[in-house]
C-alpha cells in the first residue's frame, strides 16, 4: 500500500483586477508562428495595426504581408488591392487614406485579422508565477480572430463582369422561408368531364405544431439582424496603436499584472458550497 502524498511546497497566491476590464484574452490562427511583422514588411518600414468598434467589440488587427518575390505575387496584388477598396467603400470601412504616387494602383498590403468575441464558461484568469508566488488577474473578454476575405467577392464579381458574364447579376435577397413558395405554371390539360368539388385543405404550420412560436415570423428575426449588420457597418473605427510583446509599453502592462499587496484574504465560502457551484459535480 502507497503511502500518503506528501505536501511538496505551497505557493502564496496573490489576487488582483487592476487592469480590469482591459485584460483579453485573443487567440490567432498562427500555430506556432508569433504574431510580428514579416522581415521583408519590418525592413521597408511597416508596423502592426489595430482599430476597434467599442459598441460591438470588434476588434482589427492589420498584418503587413511577406512581399518576397518567391511567396507572393505582385500583379495579383494590385488586382486584390482594388477589389478591397471598392470593398471597404461598399462596407463603410474605409481607412485613412493613404499618399500613393501618381498613377500607381492600390495593392493588397496586409492581411486583416478579425475577431469574433467568445462566450466565456465560467470565470478565466490569467495566471504568472514568479519568484514563488502566483498572481492571477480576472480576463474580461475572449476574441477568437480570422482572417477577412471580403474582397474576395468584390473580386469575383468584377472578373465576371469584365467576362461579360451576367450570371452573377444580383436578383434580389434570397426567399423567406416563412413566405409561401409561389406556385408552379399550371399545365394546360383537357378539363375532365363532370362536376367539379370543392377541397378545402388547412395546413398547420411545424413550427406552431411542435410550439415554437416566433414574433413576426421569421421575416422578424431577419430584419433584426440586417439592422445588427447595418448598426456595426456605421460605426466608425478607433484607431489603436499596436504594441508587441517586447516593447516598452508591453512590459509596463505586464508589470501592472502583479500584485504589490501583501494582505491576506479571508475565505467566507465553505467548502460544500465551493463544490455545489462546479458544474458537473
Amino acid at each position: 500500500m502507497e503511502g500518503e502524498d506528501k505536501l511538496v511546497s505551497v505557493i502564496p497566491v496573490h489576487f488582483t483586477n487592476a487592469l480590469e476590464p482591459n485584460i483579453h484574452l485573443h487567440q490567432f490562427p498562427l500555430l506556432t508562428r508569433p504574431l510580428e511583422v514579416p522581415p521583408s514588411a519590418a525592413a521597408s518600414g511597416k508596423r502592426i495595426k489595430a482599430r476597434l468598434k467599442p459598441k460591438v467589440k470588434r476588434l482589427e488587427v492589420h498584418v503587413p504581408v511577406d512581399t518576397r518575390p518567391e511567396v507572393w505575387n505582385a500583379e495579383r496584388s494590385k488586382e486584390l488591392g482594388a477589389a478591397r477598396v471598392e470593398d471597404d467603400k461598399e462596407k463603410n470601412q474605409e481607412l485613412p487614406k493613404v499618399k500613393q504616387r501618381e498613377g500607381e494602383e492600390p495593392r493588397l498590403s496586409e492581411v486583416r485579422m478579425r475577431s469574433e468575441q467568445v462566450p466565456q464558461a465560467g470565470v478565466y484568469v490569467l495566471g504568472v508565477l514568479r519568484d514563488g508566488r502566483l498572481h492571477l488577474h480576472p480576463i474580461s473578454e475572449t476574441h477568437q480572430f480570422r482572417p477577412t476575405l471580403t474582397y474576395m467577392d468584390m473580386y469575383t464579381r468584377k472578373t465576371r463582369r469584365t467576362r461579360g458574364d451576367d450570371s452573377d447579376e444580383d436578383d434580389g435577397p434570397p426567399p423567406d422561408p416563412d413566405e409561401p413558395a409561389p406556385a408552379p405554371a399550371p399545365k394546360k390539360e383537357k378539363k375532365p368531364t363532370g362536376d367539379a368539388k370543392e377541397v378545402q385543405v388547412a395546413v398547420r404550420k411545424t413550427a406552431e405544431s411542435q410550439g415554437l412560436q416566433f414574433q413576426g415570423g421569421l421575416t422578424q428575426v431577419r430584419r433584426e439582424m440586417l439592422t445588427m449588420i447595418h448598426a456595426e457597418e456605421d460605426e466608425r473605427w478607433e484607431d489603436f496603436e499596436y504594441c508587441g510583446g517586447e516593447t516598452s509599453e508591453a512590459n509596463e502592462a505586464f508589470e501592472s499584472v502583479f500584485s504589490t499587496s501583501f494582505q491576506e484574504l479571508e475565505c467566507k465560502t465553505d467548502i460544500t458550497s465551493m463544490l455545489k457551484d462546479v458544474p458537473g459535480l
